[in-house]
């Protein structure tokens, strides 16, 4: 099961998405769910892991190390930056897994 998550910087919950089959990549339930579009809009910038490398400008990941290329200290750097922008929102997805927090599927967020 895919179910994408929208938090705040401290990892509250803000939205969940419905579910979408586990095969579902992590992109593609974003765009599904039109999570970027409408954050563009809104003017709300997003961070995001790995998976949503490439999805467009409004949307901040870490950088992959690429085969047989290291990544430079300022990527690093970036990387571990980032990662610690996330933590808050990683610490949030594990309480909703561990059932610590829920939120209504069917609020989704409007255009």
């Amino acid at each position: 099961m895919n179910v994408q998550v929208v938090t705040d910087p401290d990892g509250g919950l803000l939205w969940l998405s419905p579910a979408l089959p586990g095969r579902t990549h992590e992109l593609t339930a974003a765009r599904t769910h039109r999570i970027i579009r409408i954050c563009e809009r809104q003017g709300v910038p997003i961070v995001a892991d790995l998976a949503y490398q490439g999805a467009g400008p409004w949307l901040t990941t870490g950088i992959k190390r690429r085969p047989l290329r290291e990544l430079t200290t300022t990527e690093k750097t970036r990387n571990r930056a980032l990662a610690t922008a996330r933590a808050p929102v990683e610490r949030g997805v594990a309480r909703l897994k561990s059932g610590g927090s829920s939120a209504d599927p069917a609020a989704a967020p409007t255009a």
